[in-house]
């Protein structure tokens, strides 16, 4: 699935295999963007690949970002491209009681959803800048508050949130980075995570509508991004509710 980089810009979607994935990769091609489609399944990869409009311009590339040396080997495998851009939006949370849940699944979550885009940032930010290029990083409102239920993940997104909007401090008007905070959204998360239907659907927005959103944000030079109204106004609940009282909330509500 791999070709020859050529003389052009490229962008770097990581977890394009479906989700907010598949609608990145829709939008920015639309944007006129060559893409690096990441994924790590193969054929699930294939289909996000097949449902562009010119397939034959963005190439795709599997590894798994749990591995250390798998991610190390990708990034590796990706210094003969000349990329402008970067949306970290490989993830994936554990969902149930933390002290029943398999130890190895939960150390993935934060290897997927924080070691692989910090290494990743740091390998291609000298890169971005020089192609004055920008960095979408998925976070979630699940970084507002402690979780119950999902308390590595909300650690790892508050961690993702922090590192995101450090960076762009740092980096301002040299490199335009989005922090890109949805809520509930239909990506399938809730499939992989384990999560019981119906928590959350009031606040549910379309993928569509949240990728959107950050690429506004992106146009705009950068920012916190938070999209849509029903995500805002749960943004606007967890900052208003002290933590003591969200706690007990929480922990009640997600408990399966």
């Amino acid at each position: 699935m791999n070709s020859e980089p050529e003389d052009k810009l490229w962008v770097l979607l990581t977890g394009a295999s479906g989700g907010f994935g598949l609608e990145f990769a829709m939008q920015l091609e639309a944007l006129g963007y060559n893409l690096i489609l990441h994924g790590r399944d193969k054929s699930r990869l294939q289909l996000t690949h097949n449902a562009l409009q010119h397939p034959d311009k963005h190439i795709c590339m599997q590894a798994d970002l749990s591995s250390r040396k798998e991610t190390e080997t990708f990034i590796d495998s990706l210094a003969s491209y000349a990329i402008k851009g970067l949306v970290n939006n490989a993830g994936f949370g554990v969902w149930g009681g933390f002290a029943e849940k398999e130890c190895v699944a939960q150390a993935d979550v934060i290897r997927v959803d924080l070691l692989a885009p910090v290494m990743l940032g740091h390998a291609l930010i000298p890169q971005l800048k020089k192609n004055h290029g920008f960095m979408i990083n998925v976070s979630s409102l699940a970084a507002e508050t402690p979780l119950p239920y999902l308390a590595t993940y909300a650690a790892v997104k508050a961690g993702m949130t922090f590192w995101s909007e450090a960076i762009r401090a740092e980096h301002q008007g040299e490199l335009a980075i989005v922090t890109l905070a949805p809520g509930p959204s239909p990506t399938g998360f809730r499939d992989v995570s384990g999560a019981p239907k119906g928590k959350g659907n009031e606040f549910s927005t379309p993928a569509k509508e949240v990728v959107s959103a950050s690429l506004q944000t992106l146009n705009m030079g950068g920012g916190y991004c938070v999209p849509g109204w029903r995500h805002k106004l749960l943004w606007l609940i967890q900052k208003l509710t002290p933590r003591f009282i969200s706690l007990a909330l929480m922990a009640n509500y997600l408990k399966k």
